[in-house]
């Protein structure tokens, strides 16, 4: 980020917050938490009275001492996050929730939410955070991977079990966990605008996308292996169900069966792949 002359954690979300045009604070007041609930039943469609989270369980978080944030463009909440603490003999933070309205999209608003939870951890003591991911959502693996640097610690089978709402349908529900070291170099070099890039190109195709959309398996032996996802698998669960529980299983049986097999996955390159090396380190 050009004219940075520290790289202090506020200073480093408070840029990021600037840039997305909106303020990012902490939410504590029932009429902001309600707001939260709000936020995330309209992006996730969950049914009516089937709430992802509701203002009780919120204000208890807040009053436990969680982070709970949310994104302004002037009076109107565009993103909205919910994180809490782990295990005390771990010190760390687990992210559980995090979204942004559509007409947030493009702006940087999560990427704001995300550096402002950081500098939060950080202000507290906690220098890891994790959360999970739908590790089909190709947008969601390039966010994580790519510009956040946090790295897949375990592939998690069927985590929530059926969930039902527009994004996650009424398949399985596979989750990547990741881990966000907050004082490594390469989250740091990452926050501020200098995510780590990784070369797939050499790697044997381990799953493609075949001409007609569907999972195309192929060899997974080679020390780097390329895994891909569909460009939109939201678009594709909404048109064909059958071809988005395909990709779930293949998805499934190539990545997990990889991680299991004691594979690291090194990133997520341009092109849609996860880039997965079989090389001990």
């Amino acid at each position: 980020m050009t004219g940075t002359t520290t790289n202090t954690p506020d200073l480093v979300a408070g840029e990021a917050a600037a840039k997305a045009g909106v303020v990012v604070r902490e939410l504590a007041a029932v009429a902001d938490l309600a707001a939260v609930c709000k936020l995330f039943q309209a992006i996730w469609r969950t049914a009516p009275g089937s709430p992802l989270v509701t203002v009780e369980l919120l204000k208890a978080m807040v009053t436990a001492g969680n982070h709970v944030a949310g994104a302004f463009d002037g009076d109107r909440l565009l993103g909205g996050s919910l994180a809490f603490f782990g295990n005390p003999a771990e010190g760390g933070l687990h992210s559980h929730i995090a979204g942004v309205a559509r007409a947030g999209h493009g702006r940087g608003v999560g990427f704001a939410l995300k550096l402002h939870q950081r500098a939060w951890a950080l202000r507290h003591g906690v220098t890891r955070v994790s959360w999970t991911f739908d590790p089909l959502v190709r947008r969601n693996a390039h966010f994580n991977l790519t510009k956040l640097a946090a790295r897949p610690a375990c592939y998690l089978t069927n985590f929530y079990g059926p969930m039902g709402d527009a994004i996650n349908g009424s398949g399985d529900t596979d989750r990547l966990m990741v881990g966000w070291d907050l004082a490594g170099p390469p989250v740091d070099a990452a926050v501020r605008g200098f995510p780590p890039r990784v070369d797939g190109t050499a790697g044997a195709r381990a799953l493609s996308v075949g001409a007609d959309g569907g999972p195309v398996p192929g060899p997974a032996d080679a020390p780097v292996v390329l895994v891909a996802v569909p460009a939109d698998i939201e678009a594709v669960r909404a048109s064909d169900p059958g071809l988005g529980r395909a990709w779930r299983i293949a998805l499934r049986e190539v990545l997990h069966g990889l991680m299991a097999d004691g594979a690291r996955v090194a990133g997520f390159d341009r092109a849609g792949h996860y880039v997965v090396s079989r090389e001990r380190p």
